[in-house]
């Protein structure tokens, strides 16, 4: 079997999908947002049993990079490295909020947004296409709080049509197959993540310097 592209996805949940030359054979999701780690194995063997593809027969990764919340997006970019280290096939790292305005289809403006935590957005501003289909960023991605975004783009007369829905791990893998096809993807995963992490190590105890005589 040739052309078999697993694609991961763990901007907004945990979700994995197996195409096969182009057309998406499986597509497993798991919406809790706090079990990446827990789920992320779990999903990888079901897409590939569902697909009926060994492991051995993939031939590129593709994982989304985010923007996203620090803990989630590290998971799948780990599994999407584990993997192509493995097999020595190429990792694509592909813009989370790019799959949103793929799976769109449209020349329209798009203002695509996902939660970012603490009272914020990630954002990203399209227009058009290139002839693979693929959106054409005229603006971000970016992390701000929603209503000084709005503020901003009324301000600067910029019209849209707003976009918050997710993107299937299968729409990631067609838009990564769009981008290879016109030379516009990204060859290894950096994650995005626009931000500190949102959790920090906690401060090491104080250590006492009595000594016992």
């Amino acid at each position: 079997m040739t052309n078999v592209l697993l694609a991961i996805d763990t901007s907004a949940g945990s979700r994995v999908s197996v195409l096969v030359r182009g057309e998406v054979r499986s597509e497993v999701f798991e919406p809790d947002v706090m079990k990446h780690a827990e789920q992320i194995g779990v999903l990888l063997r079901t897409a590939l049993d569902d697909a009926g593809v060994d492991s051995m027969q993939v031939t590129n990764v593709a994982v989304g990079v985010g923007p996203a919340p620090f803990t989630g997006l590290r998971v799948g970019i780990a599994a999407a490295k584990m993997y192509s280290d493995a097999l020595g096939i190429p990792l694509f790292g592909v813009g989370s909020l790019d799959a949103i305005a793929f799976n769109e289809k449209s020349e329209d403006s798009l203002l695509v947004l996902s939660d970012a935590r603490r009272g914020e957005v990630y954002y990203c501003l399209y227009k058009g296409l290139t002839k693979h289909g693929v959106p054409i960023r005229i603006e971000g991605p970016g992390v701000i709080k929603r209503d000084v975004l709005v503020a901003d783009l009324e301000r600067r007369g910029v019209s849209y049509r707003l976009v918050e829905n997710s993107a299937s791990a299968g729409t990631l893998g067609q838009l990564a197959l769009a981008q290879l096809a016109e030379g516009s993807i990204e060859l290894g995963a950096n994650a995005n993540y626009l931000r500190a992490p949102d959790v920090f190590p906690s401060k090491p105890k104080k250590v006492s310097t009595w000594e016992v005589r």
